[in-house]
Parts: C-alpha cells; structure tokens; sequence
C-alpha cells in the first residue's frame, strides 16, 4: 500500500487571492504595511504564529497574535467577487479521482490550513471519501517540521519508503525531508521550481498529468 499525501494551498487549490485579501485586510486593520504580494506568498504553508513572525517580525508577540486573529476572521472571505474564489488548479479534479479509484494509493492531506478550512474544500469538491488521512495546523507543529506526515503514515499503516509528499513550497518538501520520505514539487504553486529543488525534490512537475507519471512511476503503470 502506498501513501500519497498533498499539500493544499498552492498544490491542489490555487488560494492566492484569499490568502492576499486576507493577509491585507489584518495588515490594515492594525494599521501596518501590508507586505507585498511575493512575500505573502512566500509564507504560504507555515502555520500562523510562523507566518506572522515572518511577515512582522518587529512586531511583539501580543501584535502577531492580533494579526494571525484578524486573518482568520476574514480567511473565509464572504466578500464576493470572483477574485476571491479559490479554484483548484487544472486537472487536479481529475488526478484525485484516478489515485483514488486505485486499490493499492492511499490519499492523505499535510496542509497549513486549519480543519474547518480544509472541511470546506473537501465539502465543495465532493472529497470527503478519498482523503483517508488529514493533518493540519490546528494539530501539529508548524512545516517543515516532519509531524504531518509522520502521523499521517501511523494513522494508514505505511512506511517511509511507500510514501509520497507532493507540495508546491520548500516547506513540504523540507519536511518530506525530514521524515524520510519522498519529495515532489510542483511548478505552478508559490515557490519558483529552482527552490524546490535546491530543497531537495526529487522532482518537479509542470501539469497534472506529469504529476500523476511522477506518482505512478514508483507505483506501477496506472489505467
């Protein structure tokens, strides 16, 4: 059996936008530069308390924490407008039904967000059946800290050597790294491709459908 964990944000669903109006709206809320968008981006992955100790860092600790109680706030965005909606990434609809049709693939999730965040995208998408292993912020250090991934193997059974991250910044493929696993990059999130791979990824990607030959190739030829 074979573990296929993904990052979130940046790898299967494209939340720039959010996490930029978010990111502005606490910023200017406390009366503070908002950072400029590749920086915010730059962060995308870290758990909050990291983020803001990297986007604020001569703030003190009461500040950061407002920050990160604003943002939270606004994440959900009831805002409208179509800048706001967070669309998955092209063909990625495509990729988690056919690894998660395969009887020897188990789909799990490592991901920054919180549970209730990572709950309404499995909602809207129709996910809740095919992510067997779900590990987010609210319940684990901060990446690239290799906890995620580490529970999400105890929690299905698999070992390091059957086990896939798949993410978009440094962090995920830091912290495969640092559980021992296997590293692939994509190329179309938040971190440029030359950065993943100085990290240490295996590989990166450029379409889902080189994503889905890089998963398969330790896996065995997919239908």
């Amino acid at each position: 059996m074979k573990l296929i964990i993904f990052d979130c944000d940046g790898t299967l669903v494209d939340s720039q936008h959010k996490i930029c109006a978010a990111m502005a709206h606490a910023f200017t809320a406390m009366a503070l530069p908002v950072p400029a968008r590749a920086e915010i981006l730059g962060i995308v992955g870290l758990s909050l308390p990291q983020v803001f100790a990297v986007l604020a860092p001569d703030q003190p600790a009461s500040v950061q924490a407002e920050l990160a109680k604003l943002y939270r706030l606004d994440f959900p965005a009831q805002r409208g407008g179509a800048a706001l909606h967070d669309p998955l990434f092209a063909g990625v609809d495509a990729l988690v039904a056919t690894l998660a049709r395969r009887g020897d693939v188990v789909l799990g999730m490592a991901t920054g967000k919180s549970r209730r965040g990572v709950a309404r995208i499995l909602e809207r998408e129709g996910w809740s059946g095919h992510f067997l292993t779900i590990q987010t912020a609210d319940d684990h250090p901060s990446k690239p800290h290799p906890a995620m991934i580490l529970q999400a193997m105890a929690e299905v059974g698999a070992d390091a050597a059957h086990t896939t991250m798949v993410g978009d910044t440094t962090y995920d493929i830091e912290m495969a790294l640092n559980a021992g696993v296997r590293g692939v990059g994509v190329g179309w999130g938040y971190h440029a491709p030359m950065r993943l791979l100085q990290a240490g990824a295996e590989r990166v990607v450029n379409s889902s459908e080189e994503l889905l030959q890089a998963i398969a190739a330790p896996l065995g030829a997919l239908a």
